[in-house]
């Protein structure tokens, strides 16, 4: 029986869902909110490891492509101290594909594939239980019915109140986010200062790191604690601004550490959100949810990679041909919920360690995690 089956976002989740459908011959619908693929290039990277991101396109048929586009050198990280001492450079042995690194763009790039999304179709609503499925309202007017409609659309998911009345709450950290253009031509000090991967400095509630992209593009992430009204008094629209008030925050670090500020392009804005740790639902007949859409955590590595390995899961359960397609959701949903809580209570707890009032506890974590 072929189920009528919808995932809304064309995030890592959603389209490695379709993917692995698509991979055993089933159709599915993407329905995405961007009017066309090039319309939100998606920034930073993503470590994808070896047990969930990777397991994950493998299941996709994808492996292989990904490790030939992947940066194992990307998992190199190195520490300092505020006042610029290198605390622990650790850099990957030639064979190490534990985490290596990949563009976000070029991941989605090589999800897509094949796959057919119906770019400009952002979603309002889902109702479920309508006598022939599960309805789907669009911005556009249009209305579609499935028989299954997966929410794999972010934080602010449109799907999630069909099942969960829960919402994001502010985690008491904010980032801003910079850039570095043509890093190694342009600033070849900071290229060295960040290296193959990425550079950390950790402060009392705050931190600077900053991660290496392809083609000589660098991520830079100012990350403080702070009340979500920080800004009050600040244009966050005014760069120089934006650039002066940072460079205050940060006052008193390593001169080459405050450049990676000095020369950012420009700053956006990213208050951290999080859905309650362990967050579940009463089952919905119909309709279900995938990565940040049901368990949004601190951005700490385990997000997108939970996230795609319950895509190819969901999916691989449904292509098995069970009749019962709401059984086969309801057994997901149990077993995503307890792996989820259980990174939930990871990640949260790292995110206080890592920003911090004592800086000890930032390094002490990378020695846990990252054992020299």
């Amino acid at each position: 029986m072929r189920h009528r089956i919808a995932v809304v976002g064309s995030g890592p989740a959603g389209l490695t869902f379709a993917r692995v459908l698509h991979r055993h011959g089933h159709p599915v619908t993407v329905l995405e909110r961007d009017p066309a693929r090039e319309a939100r290039p998606p920034g930073g990277i993503l470590d994808l490891h070896e047990g969930l991101g990777q397991l994950a396109l493998d299941k996709a048929g994808l492996l292989e492509e990904f490790q030939a586009l992947s940066r194992p050198e990307g998992q190199a990280m190195r520490i300092l101290g505020t006042d610029g001492t290198v605390l622990r450079d650790w850099r990957p042995r030639p064979d190490d594909r534990a985490h290596p690194e990949i563009d976000r763009g070029q991941l989605r790039d090589l999800l897509l594939g094949p796959l057919d999304v119906r770019w400009g179709r952002g979603v309002t609503q889902v109702v479920p239980g309508t006598r022939d499925g599960v309805l789907v309202h669009c911005a556009d007017g249009r209305q579609e019915t499935f028989d299954l409609v997966i929410g794999a659309d972010g934080a602010w998911s449109r799907v999630r109140p069909a099942v969960s009345s829960a919402t994001p709450h502010y985690a008491g950290v904010t980032y801003v986010e910079t850039s570095l253009d043509d890093v190694d031509t342009r600033h070849p000090d900071l290229a060295r200062l960040v290296g193959d991967g990425s550079v950390a400095v950790y402060g009392v509630n705050r931190a600077l790191v900053a991660q290496r992209n392809s083609g000589g593009h660098v991520k830079v992430y100012a990350q403080f604690r702070a009340p979500l009204d920080w800004h009050a008094n600040l244009d966050l629209v005014d760069v120089e601004a934006v650039r002066s008030s940072l460079l205050a925050l940060f006052d008193g670090w390593a001169a080459p550490v405050l450049d990676l500020l000095r020369h950012g392009t420009d700053f956006v804005h990213r208050p951290l959100y999080v859905l309650p740790v362990s967050h579940t639902w009463t089952h919905v007949p119909g309709v279900t949810l995938l990565g940040d859409a049901a368990h949004l955590m601190p951005p700490l590595g385990a997000g997108a990679n939970l996230a795609m390995l319950e895509g190819a899961e969901l999916a691989e359960s449904i292509a098995a041909g069970s009749e019962d397609l709401d059984e086969t959701v309801r057994a997901f949903e149990k077993q995503m919920w307890a792996r989820a809580g259980r990174w939930a209570k990871i990640t949260t707890a790292g995110l206080e360690r890592l920003v911090s009032p004592d800086p000890a506890e930032a390094l002490a974590l990378f020695d846990e995690v990252q054992p020299s």
